[in-house]
């Protein structure tokens, strides 16, 4: 329980704090505490496990505890907006700024052009903006062209899924080049989105920088800049594969920069590199406003989530950083990605950094930088700077952590302040409030999901920052509430050092799983005690609080960058990952909130020591109420709904489907059973789905011509023409479950997968394919009957018999499915 005596402003004296060379805690504590006055050569804390008056005292009893107390959490509060506001994007530059410079003014004219209507790769829109891109880059005194082919899946999932692309690329040709570098940016768009943001902005931002880098009276790059617009990576990664795999310009080693966005507002955060980036930081750190984590590539690394990046890592010629913002992810492939959501401090950031690096790279010797460097870097951004050493030093940095703070312990314990079974002790408590934490965000979104239904579609509400400061907030209530209920059963101190010797230990763990992210907890624990020896050490009170308060500082320059990149990153649907690193960093400053309760000896007042978690958990149950007010569903911000429709033309059935969790009550007055319909119609997700029965369209199949059958030996080739009959996104086809008989497999020329593992059959998904279909040659074991099933995809459910339109507080769930009408039928050859 936490509770003190009254402090020396009310006309008592604080405790004398015990000296390095004399008796320990002699002299007698406040409103009559005990006293204690033992040598450390003869008594010590392992002698009187009850623990003694020494043994329950903290690093410091300053006078004045209360503004003390006040002070010193002001100083980590500035701390902590100083750390945050270094990883927020800059204004925007106007229309008007030098021609040299970037203007997210001037992009964003770029922007209203893209994002003015929905352009899925092989629509007519898709065309207009790629003529706009072409008309842009020759008015530049460029020459773009168009590379027409086929490009394959490179990704890390979808396999079997192919495409018609049509990429843009474009030449500035070095003065005396010694390599190329690539700039890349995709500009198609999800079936339901505008794209204004995925990817207008990286689209606008490479013809902002080709603006700068062409105009008059700049310096030529040294290097060739390749200005790479793709086709098809929201279908499946295909422009960038196919300008892989298939462009002179693909095949040569380069410095290959993506520029994404997931989200509509938020710092341009540089979140994947290739392996060895070390040189690669290098020049990062000199752009103007730097922000990235080697924890956010490790963490990336283990996702399986795609970026038209990926191609280029899978091939040994090519190194390079990828780009994007990622907050207001609620817009992300949704109706709402449009040019009015995007924020154009953003697209500043995006720019800014995209030509600086440009400029980098282009004069560059790029030889060594278009190989990796002998290992990966480790970096954060830390006040203004984007901090950066060798990962060779990870270990290094972990291990004197761990000296540290056993050196901590061990002073402290001469000093009666503790023992180690004490701090043993406190380093298993240490793990309580992380654990409690993590499941209390995590039960605060399942509570928001069941008031709302319609946040379990979303990563993140379309407004999340009251949500936020209520996540933040529910950290410290369980952090100060475990605090008050351990500190007089164990005390201050071994608390603290228990909580510093469990980030010691994350250190070591992390560099042996995530080298890249160990700083987080081992530069805490290292900086954490040597302030504590410091303060061991450190007269008077005073200036012991103030060298505590400067370790805390460290930390909180530290982890709350990273607690605010990771709400956006992964969302309130994840929000246990940013709570994690909230307590984390609670952990790391444990002396300074050690001043908020009464001096451990005194008198018990159950009331104020409960006071600190009870005040931070009103104000979580403010925010939050708060964030439910203010981000109720709107026109602007409408509840997102998923919708499909499969008709089966072999039976002549149709079938309402949603991927919603718990559906909503529009979507209910659609789905009401659960059905896998994954076999059938391949197309759609493994398991069960939502479903109701619909009224059949009259609406034709795929269908499939055989232009040549030949039968050699055991082997059957097939030639085929699979069309559809209506304007359509993509062609699909599949054998049987299970029928392993596909030995080769090409589809507009382009060699095919045999076998999608996932489905347990051949199958091809072709998106964008021409209004003549698509010719097929399959090679097959076995001369018998083959049975294809044949679906094909549109978007847009008007007209549909059945389907009412939404109303205007219900929108469309962001998905690469949502909107989908798909019609099937089997076929015998």
């Amino acid at each position: 329980m936490s509770d003190h005596t009254p402090d020396s402003d009310s006309g008592k004296s604080p405790a004398p704090e015990p000296s390095a060379g004399s008796p320990i805690g002699s002299g007698h504590g406040q409103g009559g505490e005990r006293t204690a006055a033992f040598p450390r050569s003869s008594t010590g804390p392992e002698e009187h496990p009850g623990g003694g008056a020494a043994a329950d005292r903290g690093f410091a009893t300053p006078p004045r505890r209360p503004l003390v107390a006040a002070a010193a959490l002001v100083v980590l509060a500035l701390m902590a907006a100083l750390g945050i506001a270094d990883v927020q994007p800059p204004s925007p530059r106007p229309a008007s700024a030098p021609a040299g410079e970037f203007s997210a003014g001037r992009a964003f004219e770029h922007v209203r052009h893209i994002g003015q209507e929905v352009h899925v790769t092989g629509s007519p829109a898709a065309d207009r903006v790629r003529h706009y891109l072409i008309d842009a880059l020759t008015g530049y005194g460029l020459h773009p062209e168009v590379q027409d082919t086929v490009g394959v899946n490179a990704g890390k999932f979808g396999e079997g899924a192919m495409a018609h692309v049509r990429n843009v690329v474009a030449v500035l040709p070095g003065t005396s080049s010694t390599g190329q570098v690539v700039l890349m940016a995709h500009y198609d768009s999800v079936q339901v989105s505008y794209g204004a943001n995925d990817d207008g902005a990286g689209t606008s931002t490479l013809l902002e920088v080709a603006r700068a880098l062409t105009a008059g009276g700049g310096a030529r790059p040294r290097n060739d800049i390749v200005f790479l617009f793709t086709d098809a990576e929201e279908a499946c990664l295909c422009g960038a594969e196919a300008f892989v795999s298939r462009h002179p310009l693909g095949q040569k080693q380069s410095v290959v920069l993506n520029f994404e966005a997931r989200g509509s507002s938020g710092p341009a955060v540089m979140f994947q590199t290739s392996d060895g980036n070390a040189d690669l930081i290098d020049v990062y750190a000199r752009t103007p406003h730097p922000v990235g984590t080697s924890l956010a590539v490790e963490v990336y690394r283990l996702l399986s989530n795609d970026t038209d990046f990926t191609p280029f890592l899978a091939q040994s010629r090519f190194t390079g950083l990828n780009t994007a913002y990622i907050d207001g992810s609620s817009v992300y492939h949704s109706p709402f990605d449009r040019p009015s959501t995007m924020d154009k401090a953003s697209l500043q950031h995006h720019g800014d950094n995209a030509l600086a690096l440009a400029r980098e790279f282009g004069r560059a010797d790029l030889p060594p930088l278009m190989k990796p460097a002998s290992g990966d870097a480790v970096y954060f951004p830390f006040a203004g700077l984007l901090v950066r050493y060798p990962a060779a030093l990870t270990w290094p940095i972990a291990v004197l952590a761990l000296l540290a703070v056993a050196a901590l312990v061990f002073l402290a314990r001469r000093r009666g302040l503790t023992s180690v079974p004490r701090t043993l002790a406190g380093l298993g408590l240490a793990l309580v409030p992380l654990i409690a934490v993590a499941v209390a965000a995590q039960v605060l979104w399942a509570l928001l999901v069941t008031i709302r239904p319609g946040y379990g579609e979303l990563l993140d509400p379309a407004r999340p920052t009251w949500f936020r400061f209520g996540v933040v907030a529910l950290t410290a209530a369980i952090l100060l509430c475990w605090y008050a209920l351990s500190r007089r059963r164990l005390g201050p101190v071994p608390l603290a050092t228990g909580g510093l010797a469990l980030l010691a230990l994350l250190g070591a763990l992390f560099a042996a799983a995530i080298p890249g992210g160990s700083y987080l907890v081992a530069i805490p624990a290292l900086v954490g005690a040597l302030a504590g020896i410091g303060a061991l050490y450190a007269r008077p009170a005073l200036a012991k609080v103030a060298v505590l308060t400067a370790g805390a500082a460290v930390a909180t320059l530290i982890l709350a960058p990273t607690v605010a990149l990771f709400f956006p990153a992964l969302g309130l649907a994840t929000g246990a990952a940013a709570a994690v690193f909230a307590m984390l960093l609670g952990l790391a400053a444990l002396p300074v909130p050690e001043l908020l309760f009464r001096p451990p000896l005194a008198a018990r007042h159950r009331r104020l020591g409960a006071a600190p978690a009870a005040a931070a958990l009103a104000v979580s149950l403010i925010c939050t109420t708060t964030g439910m007010v203010v981000d109720d569903w709107d026109t602007g911000h409408p509840e997102p709904t998923h919708l499909m429709y499969a008709l089966d033309r072999d039976t002549g059935t149709a079938e309402w489907v949603s991927l919603e969790r718990s559906p909503g009550g529009w979507t209910s007055g659609y789905v009401r059973n659960r059905q896998e319909l994954n076999r059938l119609f391949p197309v759609l997700p493994e398991g069960m789905l939502s479903v109701g029965p619909a009224r059949p369209a009259d609406l034709p199949a795929p269908e499939a011509t055989i232009l040549s059958d030949d039968t050699s030996g055991d082997q059957r080739t097939l030639h085929l023409r699979i069309t559809s009959k209506r304007q359509v996104r993509f062609l699909s086809f599949y054998g049987e479950v299970g029928d392993h008989r596909v030995v080769s497999a090409t589809v507009e020329g382009r060699e095919a997968t045999t076998y999608v593992t996932e489905q347990n059959r051949f199958g091809v998904v072709f998106h964008g394919p021409s209004s003549g279909g698509l010719e097929v040659t399959l090679v097959l074991n076995g001369a018998g009957p083959f049975k294809l099933r044949l679906v094909d995809g549109s978007d847009g459910l008007d007209g549909l018999p059945g389907f009412t339109p939404r109303p205007p507080t219900v929108g469309v769930f962001g998905s690469h499915s949502s909107e989908l009408l798909a019609v099937a039928a089997t076929q015998t050859l």
